[in-house]
């Protein structure tokens, strides 16, 4: 199989910046910001400080550094901006985090990781509960002054931005498969244009002691870290949404926060509430909320930090690109039908973006959804109250896949394609102005790979609704067998004229598709045939089964040979695999992976019936994927069309009466 690809072109070239101090990079910039205590109020209603450039790069404001005028700060609710001298002024409340928006021609500073410093958090006493990771950290008295550093490093509107959906590692062995997965294969990339990595929620699985590791392994990146927080990045125990993000805030930064980059500008939100309530209760699983037997969490922006949104927004140009970071998404096509996985007050944020150029980038649901402007499913209606997109929202895949499910593969990380067919991965956003373009690539694959082609047939089909139908009701892996593996399944690229006529379909699966894709197949170099997109995103429910599946992702998910893994010797937790919070899944004949994982429905896979006269013979189909800017994405395959199935096995009919 090979492949070609055109893309990305100028962004390569490296971007030139004026610094405050030759040869200075975005995270060489190393200092806190500057907290005054000395006459401090403790019952002051309001705070004052100052934005400052840091000519000393030491992050405390001297005498002859001056301020920088009109730049946003909040505290998280409300918003003003920097007179001519660089002062602010802003109301005083509980809980607080006070936080400077970085303007495009300025960089603040960050720690030793690369995290930026932008923010202090205002919780004099600390997180009122004892929580497992810790909380927020008394902070004591408002301080009389909070200071805010940058520098000023000048504007390029070309840059770049590393993005990716759920990392989401629960343990130091998980950690381990995103540094040889993801993380060394961004290392291979030219960053000479990147301005940012960004982590769209689900950083941690659960224990958020593994997150100091982590951020000092993607320091190796040299990239400012903007994190998103997730529904796995919460402290469990907490009993309100108001302090279920202190271990987070602590360890990290805000949960909600914004800065600009070029000509956009990034606002990142949090909209998990987690334990959600009564006011929560809906369709679509949220009734669960009102459940006071149940503690789960939906997805909704929060009054305040709604308030906050709008205030910031009031101070931004309309005519920058407005990038949304989130984790749930906005809308979802593989929870359509669910609102506790989508946002329930969409419909209010649409409408504050009105007019704007914008785009919303997330993560959640392990699936990478392109879903371009103009489209909508079955469900969004009922569950957020939208129907046609205004702009293009990106669910952003996963480096961790389907939770890290799957064989090991040629660099011993998981094998583990998500829902929808993609590869554990990463994006590269490149952005000019406020214009945009959107980059997949498969963690530890040649980045020209970007289309997966195999067939669906009347074998498949069969095989897979046997196995998908035995691993829905199973309910001990260990005790049972599969009725059929990979190995029971026919090749899916030899048929017969008479699989033919029962229909084959050629698929291919671009990862980076959308409803604007253009894909097509030639047969033996002949003529250019369309495929068709199994989703329309027309307002259709999810079409999902065996006949809408994609069989190359499909047939990895389900035989998993992990599961028979067993020692005699080793330790009891090393047998088979664990996932989550410490699932073991074996020892046990290889199995599927859980159904609800398998990549039966996807956005982006398009299929051609073959032509039921194709001749006896190999022949070669060539795939062709052009997105709507141009870029163009081909791969090619061999098949066979033989008139009977030739016998698999080693045929030892002649060597039966033969001895040693």
């Amino acid at each position: 199989m090979t492949a070609k690809f055109t893309g990305r072109g100028a962004l390569l070239a490296a971007v030139s910046m004026v610094m405050a101090a030759p040869g200075l990079a975005r995270t060489d910039y190393v200092a806190n910001i500057d907290i005054v205590r000395t006459g401090a109020d403790p019952a002051a209603e309001t705070l004052t400080g100052h934005v400052f450039h840091d000519l000393s790069l030491d992050g405390a404001r001297q005498a002859d550094e001056q301020g920088v005028a009109g730049v946003i700060v909040s505290n998280g609710r409300d918003v003003t901006t920097t007179d001519a001298d660089g002062a602010y002024t802003l109301p005083v409340y509980e809980n607080m985090t006070v936080m400077v928006h970085e303007p495009a021609a300025y960089d603040v500073p960050v720690n030793k990781d690369g995290v930026p410093q932008f923010f202090y958090h205002h919780l004099p006493e600390g997180t009122p509960e004892t929580l497992r990771y810790g909380g927020l950290a008394p902070t004591g008295p408002l301080p009389a002054a909070i200071n805010f550093p940058m520098i000023r490093t000048g504007v390029d509107d070309e840059f770049s931005c590393v993005m990716m959906g759920d990392t989401q590692p629960y343990s130091n062995t998980e950690i381990g498969y995103v540094r040889d997965g993801v993380l060394d294969s961004i290392l291979d990339q030219d960053l000479s244009a990147a301005e940012c990595v960004i982590m769209l929620g689900d950083v941690m699985g659960d224990d958020l002691s593994l997150l100091p590791r982590f951020m000092d392994l993607w320091s190796v990146i040299d990239l400012p870290q903007y994190y998103v927080h997730g529904n796995h990045d919460f402290d469990f125990d907490a009993t309100t949404d108001e302090h279920s993000a202190d271990s987070w805030r602590e360890m990290y930064g805000p949960a909600y926060y914004s800065f600009d980059i070029g000509g956009a500008t990034f606002i990142a939100l949090d909209n998990v509430v987690y334990p959600c309530g009564p006011e929560d209760n809906g369709p679509g699983g949220r009734d669960a909320c009102a459940d006071p037997e149940r503690v789960v969490y939906n997805g909704r922006v929060v009054e305040r930090q709604m308030q906050w949104l709008e205030a910031t927004l009031a101070e931004i140009p309309e005519d920058r690109l407005i990038v949304m970071l989130h984790h749930i998404p906005f809308v979802s096509f593989i929870d359509s039908n669910t609102g506790r996985h989508q946002t329930d007050n969409l419909a209010e944020i649409h409408a504050l973006l009105a007019g704007r150029p914008a785009v919303s980038f997330s993560g959640h649901t392990h699936t990478m959804e392109y879903l371009a402007a103009g489209e909508w499913f079955q469900g969004w209606e009922e569950q957020v109250g939208v129907t046609r997109l205004p702009f293009d929202h990106v669910v952003g895949g996963a480096p961790s896949g389907n939770w890290y499910w799957g064989d090991l593969n040629f660099d011993g990380t998981p094998l583990a394609f998500a829902r929808g067919g993609t590869p554990p991965g990463y994006m590269i956003v490149d952005f000019d102005g406020s214009d945009f373009e959107v980059n997949f690539f498969a963690a530890n694959l040649a980045p020209e790979r970007q289309i997966a082609l195999s067939f669906n047939t009347p074998q498949f089909r069969t095989w897979f609704d046997e196995l998908f139908a035995w691993a829905d009701e199973r309910e001990d892996p260990a005790a049972e067998t599969p009725p059929l593996t990979v190995n029971d399944l026919a090749d899916l690229r030899l048929f017969t004229p008479q699989d033919l006529e029962s229909t084959v379909w050629l698929t291919a699966n671009v990862w980076i598709g959308d409803r604007n894709t253009q894909v097509s197949a030639s047969i033996n170099g002949g003529p250019d045939l369309p495929m068709t997109r199994t989703q329309a995103g027309n307002g259709e429910d999810v079409r999902s089964g065996a006949e809408w599946a994609d069989p190359f992702a499909a047939v990895r998910q389900m035989t998993i040979g992990r599961f028979g893994w067993q020692s005699t010797q080793g330790e009891d937790r090393a047998q088979g695999f664990e996932v989550w919070q410490g699932s073991s899944y074996g020892p046990a004949t290889p199995q599927p992976a859980e159904t609800w994982m398998i990549a039966d429905s996807s956005t982006h896979l398009w299929r051609l019936e073959m032509p039921a006269d194709l001749p006896v013979g190999a022949h070669i189909v060539e795939v062709t994927a052009v997105m709507a800017d141009g870029r163009e994405f081909t791969d090619r395959m061999t098949f066979e069309v033989r008139a009977e199935r030739p016998f698999p096995y080693w045929d030892n009919t002649l060597w039966e009466d033969q001895t040693n």
